[in-house]
């Protein structure tokens, strides 16, 4: 299967993100968690930072991207 130029812009990468890397704002808002999910696209921008790696899958989902994990 052949990926077309339209599939690649549909694609999201999902990547864990530790906490304690985050600007200290976005940490008081983590409450208590260790480790958040950001959602980049093929250009590394970020497009969301979400509490849990479902939630990231979903929101890609439900705005027509192909989310994929990233380690």
């Amino acid at each position: 299967m052949q990926t077309t130029e339209q599939d690649a812009e549909r694609l999201v990468y999902v990547r864990p993100v530790a906490v304690a890397d985050l600007p200290e704002d976005v940490q008081e808002q983590a409450e208590g968690l260790d480790t958040l999910y950001a959602l980049h696209n093929a250009e590394g921008e970020q497009l969301a930072l979400v509490r849990n790696r479902h939630m990231a899958f979903q929101l890609a989902l439900q705005n027509d991207l192909a989310p994929v994990n990233v380690h």
